[in-house]
């Protein structure tokens, strides 16, 4: 007997707008992206979830808001 599970995870970009502040590591412009993520089981969506991430814009790397 065999299972097997097919989970997946879908995010889609919502909106992008700039974000106040400078990024620690190299100064650039911080850019807040609102994404949308669904959580599928075997093509079933499961949970839908609104996340901000924040990025900077010139060494791409994501930010984290303590």
């Amino acid at each position: 007997m065999c299972f097997v599970f097919v989970c997946d995870e879908d995010e889609r970009v919502l909106q992008r707008q700039a974000a106040a502040g400078a990024c620690p590591y190299c100064g650039g412009m911080i850019q807040a992206v609102d994404l949308e993520s669904q959580w599928r089981l075997c093509f079933v969506p499961l949970s839908f979830k609104k996340k901000r991430k924040y990025y900077c814009t010139i060494c791409t790397r994501r930010l984290v808001i303590q």
